[in-house]
Formats: C-alpha cells, sequence, structure tokens
C-alpha cells in the first residue's frame, strides 16, 4: 500500500525465516526424526505465533526437500535413503566439478592473489575450515555442521556463481539431514567424521585441482562407505 511502512510484512517474513531455521536445527539436532508428522496448528503453539508465518515457513522447508507435505496430515519430515544419499552425492560431485573446472580455466575464482579482498575471503573460509575440524575431532556433530554448511557456502560464493552456490548449499543441507539420523546413533562420533576443510581450501588457493579432485573424491568415498555401514546396522 503506498505510504505503508511495510513492518508487518517484514516482521512476518523475519518470523517465517526464523521458524524455518528453528525446525531445520531440530531436523538437524535429530530432535525432529525422519517421518515425524506434525500439523501446522501445533507448531504455532509450540512457538507461540500465528498459524500463517509457520504454514509459510514448512513451505518453504518442504521446497528445500526436507519436508513433505499432506494435505490432509499436515506435514512430515522426509525420510531420505541411503539410494538417496548416493544420488546426492553424485549431483554435488558435478557441482564441485563445475566450480575446479572454471578454476582450471582462469574464469573464476581466487583472480589475483595479491588482491587483499580475495585474500581476506578466503582466510575467512579457511577459519570456518578451521573450526569444522576442531569439531570433528572432538566429536561434535551440531558444531560440525553449522560450520561445515557455512564454509562450503562461502567456498562456493568465491567462484561468483551465486546459482551455483544456492543449488551447493542445499545438496549439502539434504546430505546432512540423510546423515544425521544414522550418526546420531553412534555413541562415539570422533574419527568418523571428515575433516578436509583447511586441506581443500588451500589446495585451491593454489590453483592445484589435480590435489582438490583426490580430497573430494576420498570424501565422498569416506561419506558413503560411512552411511552404508551405518545403514546396514
Amino acid at each position: 500500500m503506498p505510504g505503508s511502512s511495510g513492518k508487518g510484512a517484514v516482521t512476518r517474513s523475519t518470523l517465517r525465516q526464523q521458524i524455518a531455521d528453528a525446525l531445520r536445527d531440530e531436523v538437524l539436532a535429530g530432535r525432529l526424526q525422519p517421518g515425524q508428522e506434525f500439523t501446522v496448528k501445533e507448531i504455532a503453539d509450540q512457538y507461540g505465533v500465528s498459524a500463517t508465518p509457520v504454514r509459510e515457513a514448512l513451505v518453504d522447508l518442504s521446497a528445500q526437500g526436507l519436508l513433505d507435505a499432506d494435505q490432509h496430515r499436515g506435514f512430515r519430515v522426509h525420510e531420505y535413503t541411503v539410494a538417496d544419499f548416493r544420488s546426492m552425492i553424485e549431483a554435488r560431485s558435478l557441482v564441485v566439478e563445475g566450480m575446479f573446472l572454471a578454476l582450471d580455466e582462469g574464469r573464476q575464482p581466487f583472480e589475483g592473489p595479491d588482491d587483499p579482498r580475495i585474500a581476506a575471503a578466503v582466510a575467512g573460509v579457511r577459519r570456518r575450515g578451521e573450526e569444522a575440524q576442531r569439531a570433528a575431532a572432538a566429536g561434535d556433530l551440531t558444531v560440525l555442521i553449522g560450520y561445515d554448511l557455512r564454509f562450503w557456502r562461502e567456498l562456493s560464493a568465491l567462484f561468483g556463481n551465486p546459482y551455483l552456490a544456492d543449488f551447493l548449499n542445499r545438496l549439502r543441507l539434504q546430505t546432512w539431514v540423510c546423515l544425521v539420523q544414522h550418526l546420531r546413533r553412534l555413541t562415539e562420533l570422533r574419527g568418523n567424521l571428515w575433516s578436509g576443510h583447511t586441506e581443500l581450501v588451500d589446495a585451491l588457493h593454489r590453483r592445484d585441482t589435480a590435489t582438490a579432485r583426490t580430497i573430494i573424491d576420498a570424501y565422498h568415498t569416506h561419506s558413503l562407505a560411512l552411511i552404508e555401514r551405518l545403514a546396514a546396522g
């Protein structure tokens, strides 16, 4: 409406995002289990908010592949299979390979290695990697997931293609949702979690895509073997 401050719309949009973020964290923490069902009213009552931003948040999470919508029963946490995980790894590999090819061809990123802006961005990504590695070594899955998602989001952003970065972030979120249902069953996570973040960013900064590909291949092999072993019981 002309002359309106738009405050109401902004507040609702912010609330929608906050609810979506909170529910995503619940799924990643394993507190919302695969196949678990709930309604808009249940979530609205839980957070003490109206139904509209809750419904919008749940629709957003459904679009991200984390929830399934049922017209009559509400929403359900999506159940991923090991076959789904393999397919996600394959898709992830194709996206990452596209990033490496861009680097091989000198198109993106890390152009001007002496550029202080590039150096600062790479240093920031490396710090996320260091935090992720510390969390992996400690077996702290919750902290690892947060830093790992941020690491990959910031690393992919360096390649200058926001669509690629967004797609990779969505894939990584989905693979974590798939993995977490199995990893949460382990009493000891130390030694089971990948921690090659800094080696990867250092290889890319050197434009050493051969080493970067080796790191990624080992990462994917490790992840597939881990989920197959855990799924088999």
